[in-house]
């Protein structure tokens, strides 16, 4: 029973990691129609620009979180609109493509950055590289893991709070049911845009520091993890909030369970399953929603009429 709570607890958190990469996968694509490939190398920039200036440069953890929450929201708005507003108007594929091409941009500068050697984040708490828990009944509750939890809660909180009372919160939800609409009504439809992106990066510089900071290094390959993100979306449909943080709890606790049961299932059986199993079993969830709802379990159905 404790290993079940244990492989629950850890994929809930890492769910919860990835429904802040994924919320902002679903934001950007409501508001432009488009999937942007670009999210999860913003969600390691977000990590890179926290280690550079709380491990390198020794700047206090808080102030270098804030700034680099800051940092990558800006980097996310200049990114739409330097290279995404001129291709308004172009072929959706076209638009995605160029997502494809910042995250390469992204994640190019990034790991000359990085090198052949893991960079470590820095921790709110104690000493940079030595992470905190709590034993409760036998199972280890990490506090970056329980931070992941209570950021993903308090994101979602705030995200319903701010649609449903603020003027930018109203004018997405109005910009992404209607953008022709939307400017006939006097709203700003690139000033959103750039919002959008602004808030999806923040989004994705929190999810990197939990990826990084709480599960593993900050590597080369750290952007993989945040790229498990696509699936979960996918999963829960490409256009629904809800549907991001109901795929990314599907996906968290796919890894979490396979990770600890895989290799007694192995031992029990005797079918090799291989290494990083784990890693794979998420995409296997995936195409077997997809075979049961293509549009995912919460996205919205598209009818064409002939």
């Amino acid at each position: 029973m404790t290993i079940f709570l244990q492989a629950s607890f850890e994929g809930l958190a890492l769910g919860a990691v990835y429904s802040l990469v994924a919320i902002g996968l679903v934001l950007i694509y409501k508001a432009m129609d488009v999937l942007s490939f670009a999210q999860p190398a913003l969600a390691v920039v977000g990590a890179g620009i926290i280690s550079a200036l709380a491990v390198d440069r020794g700047i206090n953890f808080w102030l270098a979180f804030i700034v680099a929450l800051i940092a990558t929201g800006i980097i996310g708005a200049l990114s739409e609109r330097i290279f995404l507003r001129p291709m308004v108007g172009e072929p959706v594929f076209s638009v995605a493509i160029l997502t494809l091409g910042l995250d390469v941009l992204y994640r190019t500068i990034l790991d000359n950055w990085i090198g052949v050697n893991p960079r470590y984040m820095g921790d709110p708490i104690f000493s940079w590289g030595e992470f905190g828990s709590i034993n409760a009944g036998g199972v280890i509750l990490k506090f970056q893991e329980l931070g992941a939890l209570m950021t993903a809660v308090l994101s979602v909180i705030f995200l319903g709070y701010f649609f449903k009372v603020s003027k930018y919160g109203l004018a997405m939800r109005a910009t992404s049911f209607d953008q022709e609409t939307s400017l006939a009504q006097g709203i700003n439809v690139g000033r959103i845009f750039g919002l959008v992106w602004f808030i999806a990066g923040i989004l994705a510089a929190f999810a990197g520091f939990f990826i990084t900071g709480g599960f593993n290094l900050l590597t080369q390959a750290s952007f993989i993890s945040a790229f498990r993100a696509l699936p979960a979306v996918v999963i829960g449909g490409l256009d629904s909030i809800p549907g991001a943080i109901v795929g990314s709890i599907i996906i968290g606790l796919t890894q979490g369970y396979v990770a600890y049961y895989q290799f007694p299932f192995e031992s029990f059986t005797g079918i090799n399953l291989g290494n990083g199993f784990s890693l794979l079993a998420p995409y296997l969830i995936m195409f077997v929603i997809l075979i049961v709802k293509p549009d995912g379990l919460f996205g919205t159905e598209e009818v064409e009429r002939v």
